[in-house]
């Protein structure tokens, strides 16, 4: 197994077909499940397949309606071959059971990953009250580095340095991270929903929406990054 980071299309391109979606650093999908007995069951399946030590890189998610599944580089936001082969290991076994993984997960959205960013002059003096208020934890020595739910429930919060004040917009936004084909029809589900395009000229890594109200929001993709 190669322990190399994956450049972004690499690792999409190696869980295509799969049904994965390579999303924020990390590897998605989901099991549609009829039960919670049945996602046990799906749970299972997909930790056998991924073998030992695979405990801090496959994360499970049990409803009772899908099981979400994600794999990374444990505290990090990297994917190396480990990892994708790790997938295609778990779909495998999934499949011959009788399941299929679908980033689609059955529903009307794509698998996602959300972050929450805050603009910030000093984020050194901001960031100890969002690690204490939400009770995350740090990930590194880097005082300016994002900060993360110990459990996996909450989204990460990163601090966005700010040149200015600046008074007369909101100064928190939501990052909504997507598969890379699933970007245009989200941007155009927003628009029609009486939100603006703020700024696209990053597309397809990002692009600035903003509600009638003016608050923004990005929708990103991995494209464009590496």
């Amino acid at each position: 197994m190669s322990e190399a980071v994956l450049t972004r299309q690499q690792a999409s391109d190696a869980v295509t077909g799969h049904g994965w979606r390579f999303v924020l650093g990390a590897l998605c999908t989901a099991v549609e499940v009829s039960s919670l007995a049945q996602a046990v069951e799906v749970a299972s399946l997909a930790v056998a397949a991924a073998g030992p030590g695979a405990e801090r890189r496959l994360l499970l998610d049990l409803r009772g309606d899908r099981v979400l599944l994600t794999v990374q580089v444990p505290g990090a936001m990297r994917v190396t071959g480990r990892e994708t082969e790790l997938a295609v290991r778990v779909s495998a076994a999934l499949t011959a059971a009788g399941h299929r993984t679908d980033a689609a997960g059955g529903s009307p959205r794509a698998v996602q990953l959300l972050e929450i960013a805050i603009d910030a002059l000093d984020v050194a003096a901001v960031r100890p009250f969002w690690l204490a208020v939400l009770g995350y934890a740090e990930v590194g020595d880097d005082p300016g580095a994002a900060v993360v739910d110990p459990y996996g429930q909450g989204p990460t919060v990163w601090f966005q340095q700010m040149d200015r004040p600046r008074t007369q917009r909101n100064r928190i936004h939501l990052d909504i991270s997507v598969p890379h084909d699933e970007a245009d029809r989200r941007v155009a589900a927003a628009v029609a929903a009486g939100g603006r395009v703020v700024y696209d000229k990053e597309a397809p890594a990002f692009r600035v929406l903003a509600d009638p109200e003016g608050n923004e929001a990005c929708v990103t993709t991995w494209l464009g990054r590496d």
